[in-house]
């Protein structure tokens, strides 16, 4: 902790940049930012005990300097250290005496200089003559090796200090660095004596955006007070002791008609040129702000090119309190014309907050209406809430349009029914008017609640509208277009209509790129990314990917979209039984998830989760979270394309665990709606083969088999075969058997899917197989399955092997190079051959051949599929 001492706080960053800074430091900063007393404490801290008296300090006041006097105070200076006492020569002012003539004296005694001099000049700011700056750029440029210089200043020197800057021997420190961090903050309150708690430390750190001076004043009005939290909370720049500080540091030093132009720019949050000009009623404002900022008064610029500007927050709420009591009827007035200004030069945001200072409510309600499907369609929904919360409720439920926004407003936190609500006064206030906002708000709302119907029609009326050419509401139209045929695809999804489903979300997706609306088409990927995955793992995955890289590229890995997203990784991986590498992903998800506002995103977050801990080998933690998945489709208004499959796998992993009881309740339950569904067929031939009836399971499967029940997933398609090929085996039909479990194995490996093999397992049918050896070897690894006794006089192993040297170990008796295996493993080729050195090592062995040989005799690997020789 940084501890307070005499009144300062040592800053030890800025302490060791001025250590090792080169010949010039330049500290610029606005008044009452800490520079002197930095400086000081700097000094204080390099003190007597190092190098006493190494520092000349001279301190410009208000008064004229010119040349002579000037250098004057610098001689005096230098010759008070222990340095220049010996080498500077005494000087008296005189008439004639020449400032050129006193610079040049200077250099010269101080040619000989030994050891470290620095001079410090207060306050350089104040030096206006400008043959007294051109003098001492000479002595910055021609002094002595050993001397250094360090100048305080409001505002920048007019000194031609760049050659240094580029020799790299200018330290600069500068406004943002001398701003006190929270914790140095609250050291400089407990100096005083003053404790505040975190968050009213937070909002007087966040309120004087760490200003020194504002600090200190702020210490000094809550020293020896009882309500020093209330205090911190309520400071603001009206409060007397700042109030006096900037009246008399910054606007009482301003012309008239600078202060005029910041009394009536304060309504503002930013402000421009002709902005300033606009309100002030004067002209040359961009001038004005510009020599304001240069000159540190509490004018900030926001951007590179200077051209809109910001006020200090203590700045603003002085002026503010100042345009109250001075000009309290013409505030209105600003913000109106404000308002109108910001809305005609395409800044709606702005516009919409000035028209509600000014209470004009019409004007905001149209601005808010109009900019709506730009700030739904760029995913702004939380400032359409922010915007909306400033209204009064008569307005709202007044205005048809309004009340529409306030709709789609709820229907994004997750209120449905209160969405509804705003749609029917919507309804009732209307005024014969066709406008195109409550149409689509209703169709969000239907989309929500599965209504095909309704959200295919607002598409055919949005499309009608987009190409009428004498419609007033065909921009509109257009814009939101790209917006229905997404959510026409999105309700397609979630109610299993899987191919016209991609083809809306294709058609939504290209009109937002049409019409440059990426975060439309970030919505729409991280949907068809999960529509994609239910037939090609890989596809979804590969869009998945694309859709969370432009949410990093926009800054929207905070959105809920990405939770979509990302959970299709995470499903494909869990699959391919790589739990570990699919955990990143499904944090990212979980991270991002709003489940009252998205519950069929959270269905399938959920759903996700459940196969992860499948993968990890934790049946009781899949059902868990199968089960919160099935909680969340429960509180849908809308059927859900997952509350089957998700209950079918709640079925998989109880007769995974052996729980044939509860797995036949629950199937028993699911038959009086589900019986012709695919999912449903597989838990109930899943069941039949657990209670050793594999004819009742094979006629279950046959309906999927022939076509008769479609089936619906690349995975329901690898179970179908996979089920198969054991009901066959159980009755002994080997060939059958063997074809079902070759195309299995041929489909399970497109996507090297392993986890199914795991969940239903069939060890013998495998070693019969010779397709897809690899798949095979590391199913029946992953298995465990027991081999056969070693034959006696095997020697043991000579140490254990590891779970990577096995996993390794697995891949032996298959045709891959180690190349090969370290990309079926994901893992590097240096990898793999250091494990081959200690499996060597372990089991007493010099080659590849002779390794499997011996692993199979001791019953690490599977004996060879008949035929392997």
């Amino acid at each position: 902790m940084i501890s307070a001492v005499g009144g300062a706080v040592p800053r030890r960053g800025l302490f060791a940049r001025l250590a090792g800074a080169g010949r010039v430091a330049i500290v610029s900063a606005p008044a009452g930012s800490g520079k002197t007393v930095l400086l000081r404490s700097w000094l204080a801290a390099t003190g007597p005990a190092d190098r006493p008296g190494w520092a000349g300090w001279v301190a410009l006041d208000d008064e004229e300097y010119d040349a002579q006097r000037f250098w004057l105070a610098v001689a005096d200076a230098l010759r008070a250290t222990r340095p220049g006492s010996a080498l500077i020569r005494g000087v008296t002012a005189a008439p004639g005496l020449d400032g050129w003539a006193l610079t040049e004296r200077l250099l010269q005694d101080l040619a000989p200089l030994g050891e470290p001099l620095l001079l410090v000049v207060d306050d350089l700011h104040q030096l206006q003559a400008a043959e007294a700056r051109a003098q001492l750029e000479l002595l910055v440029l021609r002094s002595a090796p050993r001397m250094r210089f360090v100048f305080a200043t409001r505002s920048d020197p007019q000194l031609g200090l760049h050659r240094l800057r580029l020799a790299g021997e200018l330290t600069e420190i500068r406004a943002d660095d001398l701003r006190f961090s929270r914790d140095e903050a609250r050291d400089l309150l407990e100096a005083a004596g003053v404790a505040l708690s975190a968050p009213a430390l937070a909002a007087l750190h966040e309120r004087t955006e760490g200003w020194a001076a504002g600090l200190r004043l702020a210490t000094l009005s809550m020293t020896g007070r009882s309500d020093a939290e209330r205090f911190a909370a309520e400071f603001s720049g009206s409060e007397r002791t700042i109030a006096e500080y900037l009246f008399a540091e910054v606007l009482h030093r301003q012309r008239a008609e600078v202060r005029r132009l910041l009394l009536r720019t304060s309504v503002l949050d930013r402000v421009n040129g002709p902005l300033a000009d606009l309100l002030s009623g004067g002209t040359g404002g961009e001038r004005i702000l510009r020599e304001l900022e240069t000159a540190g008064a509490f004018v900030l610029a926001t951007d590179a090119q200077r051209t809109w500007y910001r006020y200090h927050r203590l700045f603003t709420d002085l002026l503010r309190y100042e345009l109250r009591r001075s000009d309290a009827d013409d505030v209105a007035a600003l913000h109106g014309a404000a308002a109108r200004w910001f809305a005609g030069h395409g800044h709606p945001v702005d516009a919409i907050q000035h028209a509600q200072a000014a209470q004009d409510w019409d004007l905001a309600a149209g601005l808010l209406a109009e900019h709506w499907p730009g700030f739904h369609l760029n995913g702004q929904a939380a400032l359409v809430h922010t915007l909306l919360r400033a209204f009064p409720a008569p307005v709202i439920t007044g205005d048809p349009e309004l009340a529409a926004v306030a709709a789609a407003d709820q229907l994004t936190r997750g209120s449905l029914e209160v969405a509804e609500h705003y749609l029917d006064l919507a309804a009732g206030t209307g005024n014969g008017q066709s406008t195109v906002l409550p149409g689509v708000v209703r169709m969000l709302v239907g989309a929500e609640r599965g209504e095909l119907s309704a959200v295919a029609g607002e598409v055919e009326r949005l499309r009608a509208r987009s190409e009428a050419p004498d419609d007033p509401q065909r921009g509109r139209g257009r814009d939101l277009l790209g917006l229905a045929l997404i959510s026409l695809g999105i309700t397609e999804q979630r109610t299993g209509r899987l191919a016209d489903a991609e083809l809306h979300l294709d058609l939504g997706i290209a009109q937002a790129h049409g019409i440059g609306r990426p975060y439309l088409a970030f919505s729409g990927l991280t949907h068809q990314a999960i529509g994609h995955a239910v037939w090609s793992m890989t596809r979804g995955a590969d869009d998945s990917r694309q859709a969370v890289e432009l949410a990093r590229q926009h800054g929207w890995l905070d959105d809920p979209g990405v939770a979509r997203a990302s959970g299709v990784p995470a499903a494909v991986l869990a699959w391919q039984l790589r739990p570990d590498d699919a955990e990143p992903w499904l944090r990212q998800a979980m991270r991002t998830l709003q489940p009252e506002a998205e519950p069929a995103t959270a269905v399938w977050i959920y759903f996700v989760r459940g196969l992860v801990e499948l993968a990890h080998g934790r049946p009781d933690g899949a059902v868990a979270a199968f089960r919160a998945a099935a909680q969340q489709s429960a509180a849908m208004t809308a059927p859900h394309t997952l509350t089957l499959t998700n209950q079918a796998h709640i079925v998989h992993t109880l007769l995974w665990q052996g729980d044939i009881d509860q797995a036949g309740q629950l199937v028993n339950d699911l038959s009086a709606e589900y019986d012709d569904r695919c999912d449903f067929l597989l838990a109930a031939a899943d069941l039949r083969l657990a209670r050793n009836d594999p004819r009742a399971a094979l006629d279950m499967l046959q309906r999927l088999l022939d076509g008769s029940v479609r089936i619906v997933s690349q995975i329901s398609t690898i179970r179908t075969a996979l089920l198969t090929a054991i009901a066959h085996d159980a009755l002994g039909e080997n060939d059958a058997a063997q074809a079902a479990m070759e195309r299995a194995l041929d489909l399970a490996a497109e996507a090297d899917v392993v986890l199914l093999f795991l969940m239903h397992r069939a060890p013998a049918l495998l070693r019969r197989q010779t397709r897809q050896p690899a798949l095979i070897r590391r199913i029946l690894g992953l298995l465990d399955v027991p081999a056969a006794t070693p034959p006696t006089g095997t020697p043991p192993l000579l140490e254990p092997l590891s779970r990577s040297e096995l996993r390794v170990l697995r891949y032996l008796p298959t045709h891959l190079s180690m190349t090969e295996i370290a990309d079926e493993l994901h893992i590097s080729l240096n990898t793999v051959r250091t494990h081959m050195r200690r499996l060597y090592a372990k089991l007493g062995t010099h080659r590849r051949a002779e390794t499997v040989d011996r692993a199979r005799a001791l019953g690490l690997l599977a004996p060879p599929p008949t035929g392997d020789g």
